[in-house]
């Protein structure tokens, strides 16, 4: 869920005075308000053993073996080549 900070949404919020105790608290209540929104998934497939699902594969090989995953050593570096990979399958 994402709510964006300068929105109504986000700045709802009420304190009930009649659930105040003696040391002077009070519960607080959040309403947050939860949209349904469609989203259209893409979906695509390649005919089992054909030539595009070769030169699938061999072009996803091919930019696969270009990338430097033997050194990985910050959560940065793997985020990086996360979303290379992501976007190289996209592409795709």
């Amino acid at each position: 869920m994402f709510l964006q900070a300068k929105s109504e949404e986000f700045n709802n919020h009420q304190i009930s005075p009649d659930l105040q105790s003696s040391s002077n608290h009070t519960s607080l209540s959040v309403f947050i308000i939860i949209e349904e929104e469609f989203i259209q998934e893409r979906k695509q497939s390649i005919v089992r053993n054909s030539k595009k699902e070769k030169e699938f594969i061999n072009e996803l090989r091919n930019k696969i073996s270009i990338m430097d995953m033997t050194n990985i050593i910050s959560y940065n570096m793997l985020e990086h080549i996360t979303q290379k990979f992501a976007t190289i399958v996209e592409d795709l």
